[in-house]
C-alpha cells in the first residue's frame, strides 16, 4: 500500500504531468465508480499529507527567521556600543590634539592660523566650484561673492506622505543657502547631477524625525507650503548634518546682526545730531540712539522667533504661532520703534501673512468639506485672534455654503415627494441650526459680522427653496401634497426661532410665486371639473345601494364641517341631494383645508378669489337649473339643493374660513346673500354676481 502511495506520489509530482491526460486514462482503466473512488480517496490522502507537511515548514521556517532576528538584534546592539566607544576614543584623542595645539605660542604658529580661515574659505570655494561643475543648470551659483562649500553628500529622498522612496539627491551646503540635485541616469561626461532646487537657509527649517524602523536616519526640511524629508546614509552622517545645517544657519544670523550693527551704529565715537522734527503731529521727539538702548532684541526667543514662526507653520500648528505673535506683540506694545523693530518687524510680517494664507485656504470650500461647521473653529479662531474677524467670517460662510449645496446635491431623489422633502428639510435646517450655533460661538464678540449671517440664511434659503420647488411645483405634485410639504417646511422654520432665527417669512416669500400657481392651477381644475359634471346633471337623488356606502357617505360630510347632513338623508341608502352638488361640496371643502395649509397674508386674495370662483360655479348652475326647469317635482328637488349649498355649505365655508386666516371674508358673504336670491325669487339670475 506504501509503495502505491509513494509511485503515486512521484507521477503527480512528475515536471511533466498532465491532468487530462491522467483522467482519461484512469476512467479507461477503472472497472466502475467504486475503483474511482478508491483512487480519489488516494489522492485526497496525499493532499492532505502534503498540506501537513508544508504547514511543518513554515513553523520550521518562522522559528528560524525569529531566531535570526533575535542574533541580527544582538548584532546590532553590539554594533552600537561599539560605534559609541569609537566615538567616546575619538572624542578624547580630539582633544588632547587641541590641547598640545593650544600651548604652542610660536608666532610663526599664530601667524599661520591667522591666515588660516581665509586660505579655508578659498580652498572652499575652489573646491565647490569643482562640484558645481558635475551639476547641471547651475552656472549661476557661483554669481554670489563670499559664497563658498560648508559641507556635502548622497542622500534618499522619500514621499512625506506614504514614506516611498523618490529619488537619490546629492546635497550641497553653502554658507547661505542649500543646493539640492538629482542624480542623472543617463550622464554625459563629467556631469553627474541636475539642480533640483536651491533654499535660502532662512527659508526653511530643520526637523529630526525619530527612528520607526524600517524607516531610519531620516530629517525634514520644512519649507511653507511643502516640506522634504531626507534619509542619510547612517546615524553618524544624519547627525553631521543636523549639527552643520543649525550651524550655518545660525553663523549667517550672527553675520548679519554684525553687518547691521556696524550700519546702525557709525564708527565715529562723536554722536550725530538729531534732528528736530518740525511736524505739529508728532507726539514727542525721540533719539535714535536712546531707542537702541531701550529694546531689548538680543532674547533668545526674539532672535528664534522667525524660524519657529515657520516650523509652526510646516507643522500646522497654527495656535503655537498665534500664542508666538501674541507674545511679541505685548514685548513690543510699550517699546519705542527704531530701526531693529521695524526689521524684526518686517520678518514677522512676512510670517504672518503666510499663516494667514494657510488659514484661508483650511477654510476655502476646495478642502474637506466633511466634519461639519465644528472642523472649521480651528482656523476660524486663530484669524479671529490675527485680527481679520471679516476674512473670518467671509470665509467660514463660504465654506458652509458649499457644504450646504454639496449636502442638497448628494441627496437621492427618492419616489415619494413628500419623503424626499422629508430629508431635504432635515439635512438643510441641520445643517443651518448648526451653522448658526458654531457661528454665534465664534464670532461673539463681533457683533458686526451678524448681518453677514443674516444675509447668508437669506441666500442659504433660496437655494432650499429652488430644490423644494423643482420637486414639489415643478413636477406638477398634487395640492394636498404640496400643502403637507410647505407644512413640513414651515414646522421646520420654527425650529429655527428658538435661537432666535425666524426664517419664516423669507420662505413664504420665496414660495409665494409658485404656491400662487398651484392654487390657481388646482383652481381651474376643480372648476372644469364641475361643469363637467353639471353637463351631465339629471337632478336625481343619490341611491348608495348599501348601509355602509351610506355611513361612509355621513362621515366624509361630517368631516367637512357639514354637521346637518343627516337632515338630508332619506330611508333605504338614499339621499335627498343630487350627486353632483355632494361631490362638489367634498372637492370645494377639500380645497379650502388644502388651501389654508399653505396659507401666509400675501396669498389672503388669491385663496379668496379662487373659493369665490369655484363657488360660483356651483350657485349659477342651480340658478339656471331653477330657471329652465318647468316639472313642479324636479323644480322642488333643485330648491331643496339649493337650500343645502346656501344654508350649510357657504356657512360653513365662511367659518372655516375666518376660522383658519383669523378674520371675516365680505366676498364670501356678499355671494350668499346674492345666492339668497334662488329661493326667494327663482325667476331671478346670477349672471351678474
Amino acid at each position: 500500500m506504501a509503495e502505491q502511495a509513494n509511485r503515486l506520489r512521484k507521477q503527480l509530482e512528475s515536471a511533466n504531468f498532465d491532468p487530462q491526460n491522467y483522467v482519461k486514462n484512469l476512467s479507461q482503466q477503472s472497472d466502475g465508480d467504486r475503483d474511482l473512488q478508491e483512487h480519489r480517496q488516494k489522492i485526497q490522502t496525499l493532499a492532505d499529507e502534503t498540506a501537513q507537511n508544508l504547514k511543518k515548514n513554515v513553523y520550521k521556517n518562522y522559528r528560524q527567521f525569529i531566531e535570526t532576528a533575535k542574533e541580527i538584534s544582538y548584532l546590532e546592539s553590539e554594533m552600537y556600543q561599539l560605534s559609541h566607544i569609537l566615538t567616546e576614543q575619538k572624542s578624547i584623542m580630539e582633544s588632547i590634539t587641541q590641547s598640545l595645539l593650544s600651548t604652542d605660542k610660536d608666532e610663526t604658529a599664530k601667524e599661520m592660523l591667522a591666515a588660516f580661515p581665509k586660505d579655508t574659505e578659498e580652498v572652499k570655494q575652489r573646491t565647490l566650484t569643482t562640484l558645481l561643475e558635475k551639476v547641471e543648470g547651475c552656472k549661476n551659483i557661483m554669481d554670489t561673492p563670499g559664497r563658498y562649500l560648508v559641507y556635502n553628500g548622497d542622500l534618499v529622498e522619500y514621499d512625506v506622505d506614504n514614506m516611498a522612496q523618490l529619488q537619490k539627491v546629492h546635497a550641497f551646503l553653502m554658507n547661505d543657502c542649500l543646493l539640492i540635485a538629482t542624480w542623472l541616469a543617463n550622464r554625459r561626461g563629467t556631469v553627474k547631477y541636475k539642480y533640483n532646487a536651491l533654499y535660502d537657509l532662512e527659508s526653511f527649517a530643520i526637523v529630526n524625525v525619530k527612528d520607526h524602523p524600517p524607516m531610519k536616519d531620516m530629517f525634514k526640511i520644512l519649507m511653507f507650503p511643502e516640506s522634504r524629508i531626507f534619509q542619510a546614509e547612517n546615524s553618524k552622517i544624519k547627525k553631521e548634518w543636523l549639527e552643520i545645517l543649525d550651524e550655518t544657519k545660525k553663523n549667517k544670523v550672527t553675520k548679519e546682526k554684525h553687518k547691521k550693527e556696524e550700519v546702525e551704529v557709525p564708527n565715529s565715537p562723536v554722536r550725530p545730531e538729531v534732528s528736530v522734527s518740525t511736524n505739529p503731529f508728532d507726539d514727542k521727539e525721540t533719539n535714535p540712539f536712546d531707542s537702541e538702548e531701550a529694546v531689548d532684541l538680543s532674547l533668545e526667543w526674539i532672535q528664534e522667533l522667525p524660524e519657529d514662526l515657520d516650523v509652526c507653520i510646516a507643522q500646522r500648528d497654527f495656535e503655537g504661532g498665534v500664542d508666538l505673535l501674541d507674545k511679541l506683540n505685548d514685548y513690543l506694545k510699550d517699546q519705542p520703534v527704531n530701526l531693529r523693530v521695524k526689521n524684526l518687524r518686517v520678518k514677522v510680517d512676512e510670517r504672518v501673512r503666510q499663516l494667514t494664507e494657510v488659514l484661508v485656504f483650511e477654510l476655502s470650500p476646495d478642502r474637506s468639506l466633511r466634519g461639519g461647521p465644528k472642523a472649521t473653529r480651528r482656523a476660524v479662531s486663530q484669524l479671529i485672534r490675527l485680527g481679520q474677524p471679516t476674512k473670518a467670517c467671509e470665509l467660514f460662510l463660504k465654506n458652509r455654503a458649499a457644504a450646504v449645496r454639496t449636502a442638497i446635491r448628494q441627496l437621492r431623489i427618492e419616489g415619494a415627494t413628500l419623503l424626499y422633502i422629508h430629508k431635504l428639510c432635515n439635512i438643510f435646517f441641520t445643517s443651518l441650526l448648526e451653522t448658526a450655533k458654531e457661528f454665534e460661538m465664534d464670532f461673539a464678540g463681533n457683533t458686526g459680522c451678524y448681518s453677514a449671517f443674516v444675509v447668508w440664511s437669506r441666500s442659504s434659503m433660496k437655494m432650499f427653496v429652488n430644490a423644494f420647488s423643482g420637486q414639489v411645483f415643478d413636477s406638477k405634485e398634487s395640492l394636498s401634497t404640496a400643502a403637507e410639504c410647505v407644512k413640513v417646511a414651515k414646522e421646520h422654520c420654527k425650529q429655527l426661532s428658538e435661537i432666535g432665527l425666524d426664517l419664516t417669512f423669507t420662505l413664504q416669500s420665496l414660495l409665494v410665486k409658485d404656491i400662487k400657481s398651484a392654487l390657481q392651477s388646482y383652481k381651474e381644475i376643480i372648476i372644469e371639473a364641475t361643469k363637467h359634471r353639471n353637463s351631465e346633471e339629471m337632478w336625481r337623488k343619490m341611491n348608495l345601494m348599501t348601509p355602509e356606502a351610506l355611513t361612509k357617505l355621513k362621515e366624509e360630510m361630517c368631516s367637512c364641517g357639514m354637521s346637518s347632513f343627516n337632515q338630508y338623508t332619506g330611508d333605504d341608502c338614499w339621499v335627498n341631494l343630487s350627486y353632483t352638488l355632494v361631490a362638489f361640496t367634498k372637492q370645494m371643502m377639500a380645497f379650502l383645508e388644502e388651501g389654508l395649509k399653505l396659507y401666509f397674508p400675501e396669498l389672503h386674495m388669491v385663496l379668496l378669489e379662487s373659493l369665490r370662483e369655484i363657488i360660483l360655479v356651483a350657485v349659477q348652475h342651480v340658478d339656471y337649473s331653477l330657471r329652465c326647469e318647468q316639472e313642479a317635482e324636479k323644480k322642488a328637488f333643485i330648491l331643496q339643493n339649493a337650500s343645502f349649498l346656501h344654508d350649510t355649505v357657504l356657512p360653513v365655508v365662511e367659518k372655516r374660513f375666518e376660522e383658519g386666516v383669523g378674520k371675516p371674508a365680505k366676498q364670501l358673504q356678499d355671494l350668499r346673500k346674492s345666492a339668497r336670491t334662488i329661493r326667494v325669487n327663482p325667476d331671478s339670475t346670477m349672471s351678474q354676481v
